[in-house]
């Protein structure tokens, strides 16, 4: 395991604590989880489960890592019509196993999911993807009170909350320095440009309030084997009250990258690392027989959740949304330089972050032209 954890002193805690466990334990680190540790965990009966840990160490972004929000929510989310894993405790002294964390039952063995799904026909396709968008609208329309998260209400609105509080993140991520040259990470391109635009344009999203997950994508939904149909949705670290567009925007990412529209040109070859390569050519409209196209999805999801999506406010949700995702791999790459996270999965995310600030730039700059006809980032 490449962050091993003491089996005695969880297998005592699981004894007293989690009697669904039964002993002794087998425990496998997965290979996914770069923020927060992920285990397998397989009880003596063969049943297995999965405990998410914090990280060890010194963290520079609190909210990447509140595991205990992770649980807050999913156990809440148990009395919904939204598809969550159930949970069995939450520990928070670190005592244990050096970190607080929680334990879930395990509803899949983790693997990748490719997003224009290669394996299955075009009709299964369509299927599969308006089933994701109508899981995302089941979760925006959650009521929040029922849940007991009021608290989780905040006076200020999500986006402006969200720019303070990533300006700081980013920041300190920025100083992250590599012990061996003395190289610090840096901040991202355009980062003055783009916190202007952000807190200046009249092209941001009005205040909407729903439970958000923060990372919804398909490698965090866990699928039925045979029905388009989904069953789970995992890694909630990132769950908040704030504006739903977030997550549709973010959803929606591999269209997005491979929009038609001239005014948003192959930036550099950077663009074309890991995944974003092969988003660009795969959801070219056409590409792919049976995925929806970009308008497709955002109609299906205005129809299940009862409200238009306004195209100047999703623009802006998608530059910020793509800003945001810079950060967070801004935030792999410093924990890349300290030590905290490695392999080529990490330095692959890591890679990442300069692309999107990149594209969050282009469509930042697209939305001033539009809105001024003459004001240039």
């Amino acid at each position: 395991m490449r962050q091993p954890i003491d089996t005695n002193a969880l297998s005592n805690y699981i004894q007293h604590n989690v009697p669904a466990i039964k002993l002794p334990l087998k425990i496998k680190q997965f290979s996914h989880g770069q923020s927060n540790p992920t285990y397998e965990i397989t009880s003596s009966t063969g049943r297995k489960f999965v405990l998410r840990k914090r990280p060890p160490g010194k963290v520079l972004s609190k909210t990447a890592h509140r595991i205990d929000r992770e649980y807050k929510v999913i156990s809440a989310l148990d009395s919904t019509n939204v598809p969550v894993p159930k949970t069995y405790g939450y520990c928070d002294d670190a005592a244990v196993i050096g970190t607080p964390f929680y334990i879930m039952e395990e509803i899949i063995l983790y693997k990748k999911i490719d997003p224009w799904f290669p394996d299955m026909a075009a009709d299964e396709r369509t299927a599969i993807w308006k089933e994701v968008i109508h899981t995302l609208a089941k979760l925006h329309a959650v009521s929040i009170p029922s849940l007991n998260l009021t608290s989780w209400i905040r006076p200020t609105p999500f986006y402006p909350r969200q720019l303070h509080s990533l300006t700081t993140i980013s920041t300190a991520q920025s100083t992250s320095t590599n012990p061996s040259t003395s190289q610090p990470v840096g901040h991202l391109p355009h980062h003055s440009s783009l916190l202007t635009f952000f807190h200046a344009s009249p092209a941001q999203p009005a205040p909407r309030n729903a439970l958000v997950h923060g990372d919804f994508k398909l490698n965090n939904l866990v699928f039925h084997r045979t029905e388009p149909r989904v069953i789970g949705i995992l890694d909630w670290k990132m769950s908040t009250v704030g504006h739903p567009l977030s997550d549709v925007v973010y959803l929606l990412t591999p269209f997005l990258w491979a929009s038609p529209s001239p005014a948003l040109p192959l930036l550099t070859e950077l663009a074309l690392v890991g995944d974003i390569g092969v988003w660009r050519e795969k959801f070219r409209p056409g590409a792919v027989p049976g995925l929806p196209r970009l308008e497709t999805c955002k109609g299906w999801y205005e129809e299940a959740v009862g409200w238009e999506v306004e195209e100047r406010e999703f623009e802006w949700a998608t530059a910020f949304g793509a800003w945001r995702t810079a950060v967070v791999m801004q935030g792999i790459a410093a924990r890349v330089v300290g030590g905290s996270a490695s392999g080529v999965e990490a330095r692959k995310f890591a890679g990442q972050a300069v692309p999107y600030a990149l594209w969050a730039h282009e469509r930042a700059r697209r939305i001033t032209e539009g809105d001024s006809g003459r004001c240039k980032l």
